[in-house]
């Protein structure tokens, strides 16, 4: 009599999907902050993951208290299930690499340790430009906020050197042609100064390697200043110093995923130095006075002088 097999002994299909299936490897991996899931896609197809001991292949799906290594090494995924965000003020004379084959110093030096994953850049800032960047563990948030769909705004202070009339401002909110595209301003607004040089408060919806100064430097005028001061619904604490960072609480992390358009996850609680720190700055940045509102159609109030 042939024998049939019973269904405990039968293999699982990885490759299928379904909540007894389990996640998706790469979306498991991005989560726990290791890389953005193409990256992460990349590294299953270069070999570097196991699942139980067999090399992980894409379409591969993960189910709790698999083990899993990277290069040999056991991946606790489980411990980084709490999400961690910061707020970093960016000097200028710093990379967003992890490692510089020049040697200059990286934004992730100044950082804090992570324990079981890795802080991930949302976005990032040129050499020459400080100010505002985001770090967060969760690489599914970082991903999202980053990519074109979600929309974020970006708000830079920059001064100009240079005659800006009124056409030039025009021109720069209606689109001119850079090399990779279309690009504009979504709004402008004036900061002040004097002579030949100008402040201005620019918005972004995006983020392409040097836009901002290529768009002024289109209209024949130099940036001699860049600073990034809001990042969506979130804003440099004016008493914030250079290459200081802050770590965000709860309610500020749960914006940053309504910005992206996720669901909130566990988020890890502020220590006792962190929440201490948070209550300073509170206390000395006068944030109602400082914060630009936004109105909705990309627009948005001057700051308080």
């Amino acid at each position: 009599m042939r024998k049939i097999p019973s269904p405990q002994t039968e293999p699982r299909n990885r490759s299928s999907s379904g909540p007894d299936n389990g996640e998706k490897l790469q979306k498991s991996l991005a989560r726990a902050g290791l890389g953005s899931r193409r990256e992460m896609e990349r590294w299953i197809e270069q070999g570097r993951f196991t699942i139980g001991g067999r090399k992980a292949q894409l379409g591969d799906r993960l189910l709790p208290g698999e083990r899993v290594t990277l290069d040999g090494k056991p991946l606790e995924l489980d411990a980084v299930e709490q999400v961690r965000c910061l707020l970093y003020h960016k000097p200028v004379g710093e990379v967003c690499s992890r490692k510089d084959p020049e040697g200059r110093r990286t934004v992730f030096d100044s950082l804090p340790d992570v324990v079981g994953g890795r802080w991930i850049a949302v976005g990032r800032l040129d050499f020459t430009t400080s100010g505002l960047l985001l770090f967060t563990t969760d690489g599914e948030l970082a991903h999202s906020l980053m990519h074109p769909s979600s929309a974020v705004e970006r708000e830079y202070l920059v001064r100009v050197m240079g005659h800006v009339g009124d056409d030039t401002l025009a021109t720069l909110r209606e689109g001119v042609i850079l090399d990779d595209g279309p690009a504009r301003f979504t709004d402008i607004v004036d900061g002040g100064g004097e002579g030949i040089n100008r402040w201005f408060y620019v918005v972004l919806m995006e983020g392409r390697n040097r836009e901002v100064r290529r768009l002024w430097e289109s209209q024949g005028l130099t940036v001699s200043r860049l600073k990034r001061v809001r990042y969506g619904e979130v804003f440099m604490p004016s008493k914030l110093k250079q290459g200081e960072w802050m770590e965000l609480p709860g309610k500020d992390v749960r914006v940053l995923y309504g910005m992206a358009g996720l669901d909130p996850k566990p988020i890890k609680p502020l220590g006792d130095k962190a929440r201490n720190k948070l209550e300073r700055l509170a206390k000395k940045s006068g944030k109602e006075t400082n914060r630009r509102l936004a109105s909705g159609k990309s627009k948005f109030q001057g700051r308080k002088k």
